[in-house]
C-alpha cells in the first residue's frame, strides 16, 4: 500500500477546498501574476489575498518572487499525483460498489418479470 504523508495531504485538500484559492491556481495555470492584480481579479483586500497565496505556499502549489515592491506569484513545482492517486483509490471503490449494486438490482427487475409472468 502507498504511504501518504498526512501533513501534507491536509495542506493540500485545505488549500484547494476554498473556491478562492482555487481560481488563484486556475488563473495561475494561465499565467503568472502579482498579489495585487489577484486581489483585483477575484475583488478582494490585498491583505485577503496575501493569506489565499500564503496557504498556497504553505500547500506547495504556489510559489512567489520579491521583485523590488512587487511579489509575483506562480504555479508552484508541486504536482497533484500523489493526492489524484489517493482519490482515484476511492473512485474505484465506489465505482465497483455502484456497479455491484447495479447487478442486485438488474437481478430484481429479472425476478419481477419472472414473477409478473408467473401470475
Amino acid at each position: 500500500m502507498v504511504q501518504y504523508s498526512q501533513a501534507r495531504f491536509d495542506a493540500t485538500f485545505a488549500a484547494l477546498s476554498d473556491a478562492s484559492r482555487r481560481g488563484v491556481l486556475e488563473q495561475l495555470a494561465r499565467e503568472d501574476a502579482s498579489i495585487t492584480e489577484l486581489a483585483d481579479k477575484f475583488h478582494m483586500t490585498l491583505t485577503g489575498m496575501k493569506k489565499h497565496i500564503a496557504v498556497l505556499e504553505r500547500a506547495g502549489l504556489v510559489t512567489t518572487e520579491k521583485i523590488g515592491r512587487v511579489r509575483t506569484c506562480s504555479l508552484g513545482p508541486r504536482r497533484l499525483a500523489e493526492e489524484a492517486a489517493w482519490i482515484e483509490r476511492y473512485r474505484q471503490l465506489w465505482a465497483a460498489r455502484f456497479d455491484a449494486l447495479d447487478e442486485i438490482v438488474e437481478e430484481l427487475k429479472q425476478r419481477e418479470m419472472v414473477d409478473d409472468r408467473e401470475k
